[in-house]
């Protein structure tokens, strides 16, 4: 069975850091990128940040602009990738997910497999 799982989400201050960390199983996500998207209380599920696995070293990574500068998202092989998260602001809380798939798009159609989320609350 195929599962992504989260960790590393908790209750942190503004300006703090924090990384998450992602662990597939199940299959080889070698050839697929993996990546992070958020959804915060009433909004819609945004992007936040993806990266390919090539020559054994994260690859290709994209950022939101929302985060470009302060997010760093590493893959850690073929199966696991985290997000490390400086100067956190409050507008960062929001549930993170871990999804893996062939192809990244802004609302994440494209990611076949979705971890269930952990959870991120920054407060002022």
């Amino acid at each position: 069975q195929v599962q992504l799982v989260e960790s590393g989400g908790g209750l942190v201050q503004a300006g703090d850091s924090l990384r998450l960390s992602c662990a597939a199983s199940g299959r080889t996500f070698r050839t697929y990128a993996m990546g992070w998207f958020r959804q915060a209380p009433g909004k819609e599920r945004e992007f936040v940040a993806a990266t390919t696995w090539s020559s054994g070293s994260s690859y290709n990574a994209v950022y939101a602009d929302s985060v470009k500068g302060r997010f760093t998202i590493v893959r850690e092989g073929a199966n696991a990738v985290n997000l490390r998260m400086n100067s956190l602001k409050p507008e960062d809380t929001a549930v993170y997910y871990c999804a893996a798939g062939v192809a990244v798009t802004p609302t994440g159609s494209g990611m076949d497999y979705w971890g269930k989320g952990t959870l991120v609350t920054v407060s002022s």
